[in-house]
């Protein structure tokens, strides 16, 4: 009874109402009044609770301003006075709905998300199903692999029930023989076909374990990943596939080339939160190609991972879910792995990750075929569309050129009655968006990031778009160091040259208003388009800032960690000191010895205390201990077993990702700090955030397991 009330509420007051404020023309000075109006009823609304109920309603009002505006749009704004015009105009009304049927999505698929809990194993592990752990790698060092085995030999999860298989598409001899010597399966195959979908499909064909993890060669895993998951397939039989986060405990370029060492969320944060609980709310949730596990009996089903395109795990998922096959995300970090290095390389992943998402849209596409709901439709679709922002970001990039320098208008009627209905839609998207995502992706960043690779993307999405079966799968490379900064050019080339005519095109806009004699141009025109210039200009100087690379000579990550260690000299002296910081290569400690003792009586080995068993490693000091708190070591010699037990203490404490979380957005904060990183990265002040960036990408935990 309730609910037909509530329809027939929504159907007699609510829907025309909304009608009513779509359609109705208004003068510019009354849409102002309107518009913000409408904006303070939000902010007023949003102030008073933090309820989802209030974010409802906000959603509601969002969805309606813009509506509005994209209704102006197409009724009052598309007469033009000759044919270029018309043609750019459309281009930009194409770009503008784009913007709203995502965002329209986007609010879709964040309304309601499922934060869901670990379900608990039961008590007798005789009834626990079996694993197999794929650890797939191509070209990948044998440094990197190597501490993702290990880590996954460390796993709470009875031996009989576990086995670990490396899945090596370079057919390389030290593989095999760190498999041999580690106690793992390897397995091998005589092409490459299909990539990583196919090197995973042919150990499917050769082992036979009821569940499936799967990890990226440089995701080391926690110890409690198997006992996290797996509970969650013995009490839904029909669940396929439990997802969670892909974290990385090393900068990517953006975070080392322009966070400068401020606490930003990085790229991942909103698609691994909000968007994936999102998602599984409406049982859509993505396979990701990692840090996953996958009921094998699921897999015969859709007869195998997905190989038709070059996004193996997204199309995966959706095969599933046509299936009948639920799907789950376990919004807790329970793996670290290693984030591309260097811009170049980060643009030829995005690169990948947008031809594999529009060959589904093109080859698969969730609006059509059965198996799927409504909502699981549109989480995808929402997910493929996002992948198209190249286009109309690039189109947001040249559209104030086009009137400030050749004079061109593309939007018909005065700037004055344009910008008192984009203003409220503009200002509530980003309120609203910053309410719901506030703590994973603050305001403006999102903008850089398409900024930074939209040039880079076009010509593929247009080609992919064309021709689906375009390009073929690419591996990103891990674990290089860059021994000296450089500026990368070729990267931003086109960056540099928009950016050029943007600063060129706002000096010359108002000096076209100057001189009325040469140019007809209007001031209101010229002002907004000098200031939407201005915004895209910022954007491409912070997208340039990243091209800035930074040096990172570490061979591997250094984590905080405090624990009592052991040191021993050549003499056989024993001191006891505190580790501060620990990676696969090295570590810090404190300072207990005098320079002059350390001189003639040099370190020789640390031992470490650890859970399972003590861990005595072989060391040499670098650098100059005589002014420092610190001393600071190289391991020399590192066996396997003793570079397990490092993996141990480092890598798999169960609280080894545990993460605050970020500060609240402000939106005209988080704008100014765009500024902020951008003046940093020109100027002296890049250097002491540098140092504070090898600081602040460690994980803040201080204990021990």
């Amino acid at each position: 009874m309730l609910t037909i009330l509530k329809s027939l509420f929504f159907l007699v007051v609510v829907a025309p109402v909304t009608f009513f404020t779509v359609v109705t023309p208004m003068s510019a000075e009354n849409q102002y009044i309107f518009g913000l109006t409408s904006v303070g009823l939000a902010v007023l609304v949003s102030s008073l609770s933090k309820r989802h109920f209030v974010s409802v309603i906000l959603i509601f009002i969002t969805l309606v301003m813009s509506t509005r505006y994209m209704y102006f749009r197409v009724t009052q704004t598309l007469e033009f006075d000759s044919l270029i015009e018309a043609l750019l105009g459309y281009m930009l009304l194409m770009a503008e709905t784009y913007v709203y049927v995502v965002l329209f999505l986007c609010m879709f698929q964040l309304s309601w998300s499922l934060k869901r809990k670990i379900v608990p194993m039961p008590a007798d592990p005789s009834t626990w199903p079996t694993v197999d752990v794929y650890i797939p790698t191509y070209n990948e060092p044998l440094k990197i692999v190597c501490d993702t085995v290990l880590a996954a030999q460390c796993l709470d999860y009875p031996r009989d029930k576990l086995k670990i298989y490396i899945l090596d598409d370079g057919r390389r001899k030290e593989l095999a023989t760190f498999a041999t010597e580690a106690n793992v399966g390897y397995i091998t195959r005589s092409d490459n076909a299909h990539a990583k979908a196919g090197n995973l499909n042919h150990a499917m064909k050769l082992t036979h374990g009821d569940l499936i993890a799967v990890f990226d060669c440089d995701h080391i895993c926690t110890k409690i990943f198997l006992q996290a998951t797996v509970g969650a397939f013995i009490k839904d039989p029909k669940l396929a596939l439990i997802q969670t986060p892909h974290h990385f405990y090393s900068p990517d370029p953006i975070e080392r080339n322009l966070y400068l060492g401020r606490d930003i969320p990085n790229e991942g944060e909103l698609f691994y939160g909000p968007v994936q609980r999102g998602n599984d709310n409406w049982n859509a949730t993505f396979f990701c190609g990692s840090c996953a596990v996958i009921r094998r009996k699921a897999l015969k089903d859709t007869n195998g991972f997905a190989f038709e395109t070059v996004t193996e795990d997204a199309h995966t998922a959706l095969k599933l879910q046509r299936k009948g096959w639920n799907t789950a995300y376990l919004d807790q970090i329970l793996a670290g792995g290693l984030a591309t290095e260097r811009l170049i390389l980060h643009i030829i992943q995005r690169n990948r990750w947008a031809r594999g998402m529009i060959q589904i849209f093109r080859l698969d596409n969730p609006l059509l075929g059965r198996g799927l709901t409504l909502p699981q439709r549109l989480c995808y679709l929402n997910a493929m569309m996002y992948f198209f922002f190249a286009i109309p970001r690039v189109i947001f990039m040249v559209i104030p050129l086009i009137y400030l320098l050749f004079g061109w208008s593309v939007i018909h009627g005065s700037a004055a009655l344009l910008f008192s209905y984009a203003l409220p839609h503009l200002i509530l998207a980003y309120y609203t968006s910053s309410r719901l995502n506030g703590r994973y992706r603050y305001s403006f960043w999102g903008e850089v990031y398409d900024v930074l690779l939209s040039f880079h993307l076009v010509i593929p999405t247009i080609l992919v778009l064309i021709s689906p079966r375009h390009g073929k799968f690419n591996v990103t490379d891990k674990g290089a160091t860059i021994e000296k900064g450089y500026f990368d050019a070729h990267a931003v080339r086109p960056h540099l040259i928009v950016a050029s005519l943007l600063a060129f095109a706002i000096i010359f806009g108002p000096v076209k208003y100057l001189l009325p004699e040469y140019f007809e141009v209007q001031l209101s025109a010229v002002l907004l388009n000098v200031a939407w210039a201005a915004f895209n200009l910022s954007l491409l100087i912070a997208a340039i800032c990243v091209a800035r690379e930074t040096p990172n000579q570490r061979q591997s990550q250094r984590l905080s960690l405090a624990a009592p260690v052991l040191i021993y000299q050549r003499s056989g002296i024993c001191s006891r000191s505190t580790l501060r910081d620990l990676s696969m290569s090295g570590c810090r400690l404190d300072n207990v010895l005098s320079h002059d003792l350390l001189e003639e009586d040099p370190v020789t080995d640390i031992e470490f205390a650890t859970t399972h068993s003590p861990v005595c490693v072989k060391v040499e000091i670098i650098g100059d201990s005589s002014e420092s708190d610190f001393l600071r070591f190289r391991f020399t010699e590192l066996p396997i077993n003793t570079r397990r037990e490092i993996v141990r203490l480092l890598f798999s404490r169960a609280d080894t990702w545990v993460r605050p979380q970020h500060r609240k957005d402000n939106i005209i904060r988080s704008y100014f700090t765009i500024l902020a990183c951008i003046w940093d990265s020109l100027t002296k002040k890049r250097h002491e955030f540098e140092v504070n960036l090898e600081r602040k990408v460690e994980p803040v935990d201080e204990g021990v397991a």
